[in-house]
């Protein structure tokens, strides 16, 4: 057997929303968009993507958000 590990680490919906931050209707939007990568892999529990194509996509596309506690005094 070859020492071939596969595409590398897959996510599904639920793990894109916590990456996101975001509830699953937005993600059904953001899914939509052009920019955002195919699905890996589409089985009949769902589609996966590739974690890599993911974290590229925020990297390009989203925003930074500021955090959740922040002071304005």
């Amino acid at each position: 057997m070859g020492k071939d590990r596969g595409p590398g680490p897959l996510v599904a919906a639920g793990e894109i929303l916590a990456m996101l931050g975001v509830g699953r209707s937005r993600f059904r939007q953001i899914a939509t968009h052009p920019n955002f990568p195919q699905p890996y892999q589409v089985l009949s529990v769902g589609k996966i993507w590739l974690r890599a194509d993911v974290e590229e996509y925020i990297r390009q596309y989203r925003q930074p958000r500021p955090p959740a506690d922040d002071e304005q005094g």
